[in-house]
């Protein structure tokens, strides 16, 4: 396993991040305590979870993720300081999460003290929040003039990035969390918080999580870029389209337990006729270099300048290990090109 730094933190992490977000839907503890020791054993040392999760998002699994970790936890003690654990608070929008309400400084306290309860710990090492309070260009939101960014009133959102910030600090204080990150951010978005935490001496966001992959390349240059220079550990989620790229769903095929089988919150929006083209093709060239789709969707990422670590999900040991396997391969110059080619031919799918 190869390790990265994330970001101005110093926090020496896994090039690989297990994602957790099927943990009390689609997995049960024994699937969580089974994908822990396989992760632990390649030298994982990197954990993302969410209060949010399980995902889809119901009233039902709210926090369940975060439960089967702290259970976990209790059972390894000797493990906490030996890992990176992250979570988020839950953005505005999802009624039985605190109303629906934007994030706040009354909301941050209530989440971070709810997250350190269910996790079984004393301390949350990177602590993210998962989407602005106001509509970002994620989650499947990303055409053009889809958001009205002349609608935006940036002096209110700089305010309550100010109120966020000073929050923040203060549970760094009591020793709650150690570091601070962004998810499903845009490059204004961290210009703010970067700018506001150096000019009133706050903690400085440290990393963000966004969605990247061969299916979706939005990130590439610009905010890649700043996150390089800014010293942000960039860290890419569904990097397999919602496991869309391992061409299990193509055809309109929807295997039993999978994901795509159960009702999503945003609808099934990377499911088009462009996405899934551009699926039959990558499935075909990766073959045509004896690799799965998985793999070489995994690998090309871990190999994207600016990568830090890449946030990898499975709902089986299986799947898990042939994800783990990913990181290990070195993709050739070949190979890349080929990518490339496909990237320009398949530029936006979804």
């Amino acid at each position: 396993m190869q390790y990265s730094i994330l970001g101005s933190s110093g926090l020496s992490v896994s090039r690989v991040c297990l994602g957790t977000m099927t943990w009390g839907q689609q997995n049960t503890q024994a699937d969580a305590d089974s994908q822990l020791a396989l992760a632990l054993a390649a030298g994982v040392n990197f954990i993302d979870t969410a209060e949010m999760y399980a995902i889809p998002p119901r009233p039902e699994t709210y926090g369940a993720t975060e439960k089967i970790i702290g259970h976990w936890l209790s059972r390894n003690r000797n493990q906490r300081d030996k890992l990176v654990i992250a979570t988020k608070i839950a953005g505005n929008g999802l009624s039985h999460i605190r109303d629906g309400s934007n994030v706040s400084p009354a909301t941050l306290v209530q989440a971070v003290e709810g997250s350190l309860q269910r996790l079984n710990t004393d301390y949350i090492d990177l602590y993210q929040l998962h989407w602005p309070n106001r509509r970002s260009p994620h989650f499947g939101r990303h055409a053009v003039n889809q958001i009205p960014f002349s609608n935006v009133d940036a002096k209110q959102q700089q305010d309550e990035i100010l109120a966020i910030l000073q929050t923040l600090a203060k549970l760094v204080q009591q020793g709650k969390i150690r570091h601070c990150g962004l998810s499903n951010e845009t490059p204004w978005g961290i210009s703010q918080y970067l700018k506001l935490s150096e000019q009133h001496n706050l903690p400085r966001m440290v990393s963000i999580q966004n969605e990247f992959g061969p299916l979706h390349t939005k990130d590439w240059p610009y905010l890649i870029e700043q996150c390089q220079h800014e010293n942000i550990a960039y860290l890419p989620w569904s990097p397999l389209a919602g496991g869309a790229l391992t061409g299990k769903y193509l055809g309109g095929a929807r295997p039993e337990g999978s994901r795509w089988s159960l009702v999503q919150r945003n609808g099934l929006f990377r499911d088009t006729p462009q996405s899934n083209a551009a699926i039959r093709a990558f499935v075909d060239l990766a073959a045509a270099h004896q690799l799965s789709p998985t793999q070489l969707a995994l690998a090309w990422v871990n190999q994207v300048d600016g990568v830090t670590s890449t946030i990898i999900g499975a709902t089986c040991d299986e799947q898990l290990n042939e994800n783990l396997a990913a990181f290990d391969l070195e993709l050739h110059d070949d190979v890349l090109e080929e990518v490339g080619s496909f990237l320009r031919e398949h530029p936006a799918p979804f």
